[in-house]
């Protein structure tokens, strides 16, 4: 994976007994893959790659879950769908299962869902597939779980009604807010959330209702820059003494009261 993945990712896959094998940041997740592949070859046959990207067991699962789930919580209200664009199965899955799918025997349920993709605003490539124009300097970005550097095989384009591109600093600083609602989430989360704050704002959006996708866990994030003044103060913490009648000479304070 791109040596840009946060700590805790490795961590987790290592624990699980994984080797984990770094590529360059630069190249994104087009470059993880090559990798991938080459070592694939290696094995002589003794290897299997998922493909999270082309798997169309990827949708598949979002068009049997996700798309019921979403359908049956909201009692079929759902007007408007947010998700980030990290393979795309979640986007396309739902999509497909809500709005109908011939090929998938999936009966319309609603047509007329708007489907909104999410992707960084430093690297707008789904916006450029669908013909839009890109916004301000283009290159690597914060929000990990998306903007993977391609257009994934997996994503159906023509499901997608509008891409709303969120910069880095937007989806940092609203996943703080979230944090201080007590919603633990990832930077991913904060784009997604940031979007249908944005899409939720337009007059055509009154009464409408709007579902959006939160698929990352902050806790797999606590190396992440937008954490570092957090990390930073927790670091530096200093034990307090101790009420009577502790002696906090005892815990390497000067007096017995600290």
């Amino acid at each position: 994976m791109p040596e840009s993945m946060s700590i805790e990712r490795r961590i987790m896959l290592m624990s699980l007994g994984a080797e984990v094998v770094l590529t360059p940041k630069e190249t994104a997740v087009p470059g993880a893959l090559a990798k991938a592949r080459e070592i694939i070859e290696q094995l002589n046959g003794d290897g299997y790659m998922l493909q999270q990207f082309e798997n169309p067991a990827n949708p598949k699962i979002h068009r049997e879950t996700t798309g019921p789930e979403i359908w049956r919580d909201t009692d079929g209200l759902v007007d408007i769908l947010v998700s980030g664009c990290g393979t795309g199965g979640t986007i396309t899955g739902i999509s497909q299962y809500i709005k109908g799918s011939v090929e998938y025997n999936c009966p319309p349920l609603k047509p007329e869902l708007v489907t909104v993709a999410v992707e960084p605003m430093e690297q707008m490539l789904i916006t450029e597939a669908k013909g839009g124009q890109k916004i301000g300097p283009q290159g690597p970005h914060r929000i990990q779980g998306m903007g993977p550097g391609m257009v994934p095989k997996v994503l159906d384009l023509d499901l997608v009604d509008e891409v709303v591109a969120v910069h880095s600093d937007e989806a940092t600083e609203m996943c703080h807010e979230l944090w201080m609602m007590g919603l633990p989430v990832g930077i991913s989360s904060g784009a997604i959330v940031k979007a249908a704050v944005n899409v939720c704002k337009r007059p055509e959006s009154n009464g409408k209702f709007v579902v959006a996708i939160i698929p990352s866990f902050g806790e797999r994030y606590f190396t992440h820059p937008m954490f570092a003044k957090v990390k930073e103060q927790a670091e530096n913490l200093q034990k307090q003494p101790l009420p009577e009648p502790y002696d906090n000479r005892d815990y390497g304070f000067e007096t017995t009261r600290g």
